[in-house]
């Protein structure tokens, strides 16, 4: 009985209709993003042989993050979110398909990869801030936000651990066009819940004011609260020099490891068992009091143990701090969300997030070529053990300024 209390606790923002419809799509959808992702890199290096090409078809991907996602935000706070939603959905299932049948016909060309890749980067700058503010129109109950965000972070990293295995099946058998189709597929999932949904209305601005105006307006409205703007300085300096260590981890496998391709996929698994452990802690939580002191005690988590993984020669040891990476990681990047979701203005919301995502994903493909570069030049081992010690000082605000970063409410 304790048992299935606990379980209806940790998934209790399933009892809002509308969350539940959004969380059933997108566990659809995610997994079929994850084989995507997977099948974008082999195709890329089946077709270059290139490592080069690899990170430049990452660093497309995700740069169109970095620009246009702060202008991103002032359209979720400006207009319905869920119409924006089910736009970006159609169009990045429309990307999909456009992959599959250039695979499938034999037309595919990297210049093709590169031209779809900042396409759909583009469609993710202005679908990210949408998504992460409609999660609060989602839950009616405000003490049910901080488990819905947490329950997007389980889905996420579910999908990233289910996603990859089915696309190397299918790519093995059926070619790497089936993944695509798969994933044009999956994301009628989410465009049904989405559509499916009761929303009530959103009081949405009326007044016609430049884009760069109200940029401009959340802008300072973001540095202008001091717990909003520790948060995200926090997570641009984590995605800059902590999350990038997933760049180094093929060095890690063969060179300081001595392993191979199977070597690497021990490692990754765990950081994503690690993740998935982080979101059903985060969701197995009450509501959002105490956060602040957890995004302190998991950013010097995370970074004692890219520390430890950084001196770590025996693979045993190596899979187990990368649990506790990926434990870290999720529960630190989850919680930034959370507090921030939680103190936010509404009619701020959009803007907020989009800045926040911008210094979560657009900032890590300057982090992964930096990280790049220093290893090339003192080694991976260095460059990791570095990017640790940077993060724990990175915390150090958040233990100091305890009485300004009050509880979220």
């Amino acid at each position: 009985m304790t048992l299935l209390k606990n379980i209806k606790h940790t998934f209790r923002a399933l009892r809002h209709r509308n969350y539940a419809l959004y969380f059933s799509g997108q566990s659809v959808s995610l997994i079929g993003t994850w084989m995507q992702q997977m099948a974008i890199s082999w195709l890329t290096y089946r077709i270059t042989n290139s490592p080069f090409m690899l990170g430049l078809i990452g660093f497309l991907g995700q740069i169109p993050t970095l620009i246009f996602t702060p202008f991103a935000g002032v359209f979720a706070d400006k207009y319905n979110r869920r119409r924006i939603l089910i736009l970006t959905q159609i169009l990045e299932m429309v990307q999909a398909f456009v992959f599959a049948a250039l695979i499938i016909s034999g037309m595919i060309s990297i210049w093709n990869i590169i031209a779809l890749t900042i396409f759909v980067g583009i469609v993710v700058a202005f679908d990210a801030p949408a998504r992460h503010a409609f999660v609060a129109e989602m839950v009616s109950k405000k003490e049910d936000l901080s488990n819905a965000i947490a329950l997007n972070s389980l889905t996420f990293n579910a999908a990233r651990l289910i996603g990859p295995a089915i696309a190397g099946v299918l790519v093995a058998m059926l070619g790497e066009g089936m993944c695509f189709f798969m994933n044009g597929v999956s994301y009628l999932a989410v465009i049904f819940a989405l559509a499916g949904m009761r929303i009530a209305s959103r009081p949405v601005q009326r007044e016609h004011k430049p884009v760069m105006q109200e940029f401009k307006e959340g802008m300072s409205y973001t540095l202008s609260h001091s717990v909003i703007r520790s948060i995200i300085m926090l997570t641009a300096l984590m995605s800059l020099i902590g999350m990038s260590y997933v760049v180094l981890m093929p060095v890690f496998a063969k060179d300081v490891l001595g392993g191979n391709a199977l070597t690497l996929g021990f490692l990754m698994g765990a950081t994503g068992l690690g993740a998935l452990l982080g979101a059903l802690y985060l969701a197995s939580r009450k509501d959002a009091k105490g956060l602040n002191k957890l995004i302190f005690y998991m950013t010097n988590l995370f970074g004692v143990s890219l520390i430890a993984f950084s001196l770590s020669r025996a693979l045993w040891l190596s899979i187990v701090i990368m649990v506790f990476t990926g434990f870290a990681m999720i529960a630190q990047m989850a919680s930034n969300n959370i507090v921030l979701q939680t103190i936010v203005h509404d009619n701020m919301r959009g803007r907020v997030m989009s800045i926040f995502m911008a210094a979560f994903m657009g900032v890590v493909p300057f982090g992964c070529l930096l990280s790049g570069a220093l290893a090339g030049l003192i080694g991976a081992p260095a460059t990791l053990l570095i990017s640790g010690i940077l993060c724990v000082l990175g915390s150090m605000p958040f233990l100091y300024r305890e009485n300004e970063l009050k509880e979220a409410k």
